[in-house]
């Protein structure tokens, strides 16, 4: 399995929720140079937002060159999430306010040869998550409320994220930390700087005249700006 990230690297995974979704298949060669296809499910429930189910998460692997990270913003992700790693994503995160029974969900993903992300809100505070955090491959800590693309970056997500890396190190563990919302050359230094080393980013990426380009300024940004 190609892996969408580690933690030894710093990796850009462009959002295509501000793609031309009608332009799919044009729209994820934009992006071919980035590290992972970021696809955000929602149901209108976690969310309120509605976007893909499995079968359209399929489509999309079949016709990326690179791997799929699937952000899954879903209620019911003990019984849903299942379905986005049979359908070929790399990487399925869930949230843990949506989830029942984390560990055995992370778990039985696993069993499905995937990654596997835990993600929180911003109001969800990370000291709960951090005595299971193991069990995880990375943690995706938002920086803006989930739900729709373009929002402002909240800088108060900051402190949440030197805690995780923090708490992290501590442990020795291989836990990779991500950020989405509100990524960009404005805001990723300060992101790595932090301990975030995963950086999904979508307006900036797709709204750029270059979207290699883009990618290439924004690894080189973060690699830059690595918290040591």
């Amino acid at each position: 399995m190609i892996t969408p990230y580690s933690t030894d690297g710093h990796y850009i995974h462009p959002s295509i929720l501000n793609a031309d979704f009608m332009s799919i298949g044009s729209e994820l060669d934009k992006i071919s140079s980035a590290d992972s296809v970021h696809v955000d499910v929602m149901d209108n429930h976690f969310v309120p937002n509605l976007t893909f189910g499995p079968s359209m998460v399929e489509q999309i692997v079949r016709r990326s060159t690179i791997p799929i990270d699937a952000h899954l913003m879903i209620a019911d992700a003990d019984t849903e999430a299942p379905a986005y790693a049979e359908a070929g994503a790399a990487s399925v995160t869930f949230h843990l306010e949506a989830a029942r029974a984390p560990v055995k969900l992370a778990r039985d993903l696993r069993k499905k040869n995937v990654q596997v992300g835990v993600g929180l809100r911003p109001a969800s505070a990370v000291e709960p998550l951090l005595d299971i955090i193991g069990e995880f491959d990375m943690l995706l800590i938002m920086t803006v409320e989930p739900g729709f693309g373009g929002q402002s970056f909240l800088e108060t997500m900051l402190p949440k994220i030197r805690r995780a890396r923090a708490a992290i190190s501590e442990s020795n563990l291989e836990v990779s930390i991500q950020v989405d919302g509100g990524v960009s050359r404005e805001t990723i230094e300060r992101c790595a700087e932090a301990g975030a080393n995963v950086f999904v980013a979508g307006s900036a990426i797709y709204r750029a005249q270059d979207a290699a380009e883009e990618i290439s300024a924004l690894r080189e940004l973060a690699r830059g700006h690595a918290a040591h």
